[in-house]
């Protein structure tokens, strides 16, 4: 197949739209309220953990929300993150950037299918045996991974399917509770009991990766109007989801916070409603966790395609099937979740939430960095602040990643750190592999941000002027043998030059 039929082909393929990408958002950040049971206990009770459910919206998943609107619409491509801190801070960092995200994503999704059986293994005991633990793990794995190389329109649409039956059983938990709502119960709280660490750990997971779905972001339809829309819808159904189970269960039963441990929601389906909502929920717990495994899997495959497609990895990574997915990529993310998924949950946890804390600070950098340098870049959403608003804007935000950072242990610095080594080390190295023309890489940059050269004139379809944005023009000059010493910073200023020198 000649590479234009390869593009007709994936330009063919249904883009997303504001429902499948509210669904797969919802998914990246949450899945439903599977896993906050932990923030009772850590809490020591209801109010500390209703109160971050609250509160910690406001300060953390609302402004990542409209940082992530900002930059994604500016760059609707699928390197996603990756895209803004190269344009704001070069190609070094935005490869660590994409490192430490991909990474992090490797280590959260080998979570799913572990407790996808841990659900299961309440009522079918036979999966607590590794002689059937293992052979079920690697085919919940491989399953679910073909349904990812099968295209991105089908793993939206399933994500659409597996939220309604996922949240609809705490729907029905929740009317069911009304009449045994004692509302003094929500005010319990023991800080004796009380686990700093565990709670923040606990808050922070189960409302963070809304920048996820920004290596998505090519395979939207409109992005510029879709993808504010569909994350404005996800806020207020990940907040629901979690604030209506708790206000149910925690004010409905008397309880002690130390019972309020992972799956304990099925036992206050149980005691609310019967056996029938106890199996529902975990049913509805099943699902979710390959919900999340899909929404997981689809951004990391599609982070590593775009990477590639900017040179910063081998050609290989941007390959595609017929159905437009990238094939390599899902199989390089779907080996590191099979080789990750021995360790802890609490372990996983706390690795995770420390390298994506890091690319997030990054990320914040790099938003207000782009606010100063580019002022005038093309923002078809914008967030309705100045820049000093906008700095004010991530202030709490960037505060609640160090305060998570600090509280992590000497396990978990020693382990980020091992793998931020390995980011530092790894780049040069495809550096070299690219000069000395070990594997091919792409010498092309992104298509879709504009169409042009270093040498000059913008040349750009008007109706391509909604995603036009010069700062990309140079994403990755240092991978390129032939620039491999020229400063990113200097080449976007000569453009910038022969612009305005072009429009006088």
């Amino acid at each position: 197949m000649s590479g234009e039929e390869m593009v007709n082909d994936v330009g063919n393929n249904p883009k997303l739209t504001v429902l499948p990408l509210i669904a797969l958002i919802f998914y990246e950040v949450s899945g439903g309220p599977f896993g906050v049971e932990d923030s009772v206990r850590a809490g020591g009770g209801p109010l500390l953990s209703l109160l971050g459910f609250l509160v910690f919206p406001l300060i953390w998943s609302i402004p990542e929300a409209l940082v992530t609107a900002e930059l994604a619409t500016s760059f609707p491509e699928n390197g996603g993150y990756v895209i803004w801190i190269s344009s704001a801070f070069g190609p070094f960092w935005g490869f660590q950037e994409g490192f430490w995200k991909w990474f992090s994503g490797v280590m959260d999704n080998a979570l799913y299918p572990v407790l996808f059986l841990d659900y299961l293994k309440h009522s079918f005991p036979l999966f607590n045996r590794l002689i059937a633990r293992i052979p079920a793990l690697l085919g919940i794995t491989v399953s679910l991974t073909y349904l990812n190389y099968r295209g991105l329109h089908i793993v939206g649409l399933s994500a659409v399917s597996l939220a309604v039956f996922s949240l609809f059983p705490f729907l029905v938990m929740a009317i069911l509770s009304v009449p045994h709502i004692r509302p003094k119960q929500w005010l319990v709280v023991d800080f004796k009991k009380v686990h700093w660490r565990g709670y923040f750990n606990s808050m922070f997971w189960n409302l963070n990766y809304w920048d996820k779905a920004s290596t998505l972001t090519g395979e939207v339809k409109n992005p510029s109007k879709t993808f504010p829309k569909a994350l404005l819808g996800a806020v207020i159904l990940v907040v629901s989801s979690y604030l209506i189970p708790l206000l149910a269960g925690t004010g409905a039963l008397h309880t002690s916070s130390s019972e309020w441990i992972d799956g304990y929601f099925a036992e206050v389906g149980m005691l609310i409603g019967g056996f029938w909502l106890k199996w529902w929920i975990q049913a509805a717990a099943a699902m979710s966790n390959m919900g999340l495994f899909e929404a997981e899997m689809s951004s990391d495959a599609f982070q590593l395609l775009g990477m590639s497609e900017m040179g910063m990895l081998p050609a290989i990574f941007a390959s595609r099937s017929k159905y437009g997915t990238p094939t390599v990529s899902i199989l390089c993310s779907a080996t590191g979740v099979i080789f990750l998924s021995w360790m802890s949950f609490q372990e996983i946890l706390e690795f995770l939430n420390f390298l994506y804390a890091i690319g997030m600070l990054l990320e914040f950098a790099a938003f207000i960095k782009l606010r100063l340098k580019k002022p005038d870049l093309h923002r078809p959403y914008r967030v309705p602040l100045q820049t000093f608003g906008a700095t004010m804007l991530c202030l709490p935000p960037a505060m609640l990643l160090i305060l998570v950072m600090c509280l992590a242990s000497l396990k978990t610095f020693l382990v980020s750190g091992a793998v931020i080594l390995l980011g530092v080390f790894l780049y040069p190295t495809l550096v070299h592999a690219k000069n000395r023309k070990w594997t091919r890489f792409e010498t092309e940059q992104p298509a879709a941000p504009l169409s042009t050269s270093l040498g000059g004139h913008l040349d750009v379809p008007e109706s391509r002027q909604e995603v036009t944005d010069e700062v990309s023009v140079s994403l990755l000059p240092a991978l390129s043998p032939s620039n491999i010493e020229k400063d990113c910073t200097e080449v976007l200023l000569e453009e910038d030059l022969k612009l305005e020198q072009g429009s006088q």
